[in-house]
């Protein structure tokens, strides 16, 4: 299985590690570490460096409650970055939601759009559609709005109305001929659901695999990793590692994290004791 990306075509025939580069003050866990420009870009090389595959700028906070950025602050936070991670030698995604960026990202040599909303603002399907080959993933948020998406969310069956919705928003891009091979699926852990709701999407993974598309996965980090645990940010590593491993043995085919280094050298060990799947 394949990812085709605007510059890359990504072999997905072993899992792959998108590091996380939050160019934003208000992230749950690295919130302003590399807001400035320079600190950015250092965190790309060194994400690089210790083995990410690909790379994923992000320059709104998704977190719940999170005060959202103006269209115009949003694409000055990033694009300076993607100015030199787009020269590393590695696929970079824009974790974006907005149109104006998504355009501008992709003239800039990203490769990826990854939306929360799942191209749903105005306009944002149009960008993808309009381009001849950029990879986007497509993510499950209850709502459109993380400030709310948290307030008692909901379900009768959680993985039924992911698998629903991630197949309609498949449908949006297929119908209007985006290829396939340009999509992959996010369940969009921790964004609407309960810890509950959480532990349904990763015990029915295969559930979603089952779409034909392959899926991303972001435990890293994640508050319901600390409920288990009664562990703050700083202290859900290991936590994190083993929800990687959870994650790609039911068939996860990208994982996105904080901890490259760390996430590589677990799949190493993984892919060398025979247990892949």
């Amino acid at each position: 299985m394949f990812w085709q990306t605007s510059r890359h075509k990504i072999d997905l025939s072993r899992p792959r590690v998108m590091g996380i580069v939050n160019v934003t003050p208000d992230s749950f866990f690295d919130g302003g570490r590399h807001l400035g420009t320079d600190a950015a870009r250092a965190h790309c090389d060194q994400l690089v460096q210790e083995g990410a595959d690909m790379l994923d700028l992000g320059g709104e906070s998704t977190r719940p409650g999170a005060q959202a950025p103006s269209e115009q602050e949003e694409i000055d936070r990033v694009l300076p970055v993607l100015e030199h991670a787009s020269t590393l030698g590695v696929p970079v995604s824009v974790d974006t939601s907005t149109p104006a960026l998504m355009r501008a990202a992709l003239a800039a040599n990203a490769d990826i759009v990854n939306d929360v909303r799942a191209l749903r603002r105005p306009g944002a399907l149009e960008v993808v559609v309009a381009h001849p080959s950029c990879g986007v993933c497509l993510m499950h948020m209850l709502g459109e709005d993380p400030a709310t998406m948290q307030q008692a969310p909901v379900y009768d069956d959680v993985v039924a109305t992911v698998h629903g919705f991630l197949q309609e928003r498949l449908h949006a891009l297929l119908d209007r001929g985006v290829d396939a091979q340009r999509v992959v699926l996010d369940p969009g852990i921790g964004f609407g659901k309960t810890p509950e709701h959480n532990w349904q999407l990763m015990q029915r993974q295969s559930e979603l695999v089952g779409l034909g598309r392959p899926l991303l996965v972001g435990w890293s980090r994640k508050s319901m990793l600390g409920r288990l645990t009664g562990r703050g940010p700083e202290g859900r590593l290991p936590s994190s590692l083993a929800a990687v491993l959870a994650a790609v043995q039911r068939g996860a085919h990208i994982v996105r994290v904080h901890d490259v280094a760390a996430t590589v050298d677990v799949l190493a060990v993984w892919r060398r004791s025979g247990l892949m799947a």
